[in-house]
């Protein structure tokens, strides 16, 4: 039994640090390497600020933040390190950045997807397209046909003709 508190001890004492958000209406998870066991979710609002705080903006073509809603663009259960990924993209790049799509039905469904939280949709702009082609590695076609790119970090930004949709596994640096 000692040994094992001693174990269960070093093991805490030598573990990643954690980071934890707290925000209204968020669950309360402990997320650490780039891909953590455990996902830690933000809220519509606490993306949002998120996304203010570094100057991106987001728009929908229902001018709505419903989830339930395909023509809205939400970010409830949006996880955190795709959130952050966004502020890393915006920070390194210094490009215009506008979300167009998030959390909300009507995406491909899957693991790594826009409902479960790892994927955002930018708006195209040359700043952006630059950016990413200049950047990060190319590393072929997607089954649909969209080029796509590789960042240092492992996310995968893919080139859907009038938008860039970006798998983030991890913040991208933060």
């Amino acid at each position: 039994m000692k040994i094992r508190s001693a174990l269960t001890a070093l093991a805490l004492a030598t573990a990643p640090a954690l980071t934890v958000l707290a925000g209204a209406g968020d669950a309360l998870a402990a997320q650490s390497g780039s891909q953590a066991a455990a996902v830690t979710k933000v809220s519509h609002a606490t993306a949002t600020s998120m996304f203010s705080s570094v100057g991106i903006t987001w728009s929908s073509s229902g001018n709505c933040s419903n989830r339930n809603v395909p023509t809205c663009t939400s970010f409830d259960q949006l996880n955190l390190a795709t959130a952050q990924g966004a502020q890393t993209l915006k920070r390194s790049s210094g490009c215009a950045l506008n979300i167009t799509g998030g959390t909300e039905t009507g995406h491909a469904s899957g693991t790594y997807s826009h409902w479960n939280g790892y994927k955002l949709d930018y708006g195209k702009n040359t700043c952006v397209t630059n950016y990413i082609k200049g950047t990060f590695t190319y590393i072929g076609l997607r089954g649909d046909g969209a080029p796509q790119y590789q960042s240092g970090a492992g996310n995968i930004y893919a080139d859907e003709g009038n938008h860039w949709d970006v798998l983030y596994y991890n913040c991208g640096g933060c």
